[in-house]
């Protein structure tokens, strides 16, 4: 389900709010599905239950997730999710093609080495 990476700078926590986010983004986890609990998910990542619980505080932030108490943690999707995360990529691609140009690398240049890697 996650594999963490000990080598990202990213706290673990972040690691875990991203993969679960593409995770419901790309549907593997669907809408009004129960999530592992904080204990289950924290045993089988070998990382303290404090860390899960705050990822899954950040989720639920984020709306990506919503708390019944005594229950657990469900998923939680819309379309505007989705939206939202596009445009955060969009923006990322933006920063990235911006970086290219002020080293001398064209848009055009990055474009072709996209569409390169589609291959």
């Amino acid at each position: 389900m996650i594999i963490l990476d000990y080598k990202d700078t990213r706290p673990i926590y972040e690691q875990v709010v991203d993969k679960l986010q593409k995770l419901i983004i790309n549907g593997v986890l669907e809408p009004d599905s129960k999530m592992p609990s904080v204990r289950n998910l924290a045993m089988e990542l070998s990382i303290n239950p404090g860390t899960i619980q705050k990822a899954y505080a950040e989720l639920e932030r984020k709306g990506f997730l919503y708390t019944i108490k005594g229950r657990g943690n469900f998923v939680t999707y819309n379309e505007g999710l989705y939206v939202l995360k596009k445009e955060e990529y969009r923006g990322k691609i933006d920063r990235l093609l911006t970086e290219a140009e002020e080293i001398g690398i064209s848009r055009t240049e990055m474009l072709d080495s996209l569409k390169e890697g589609e291959k």
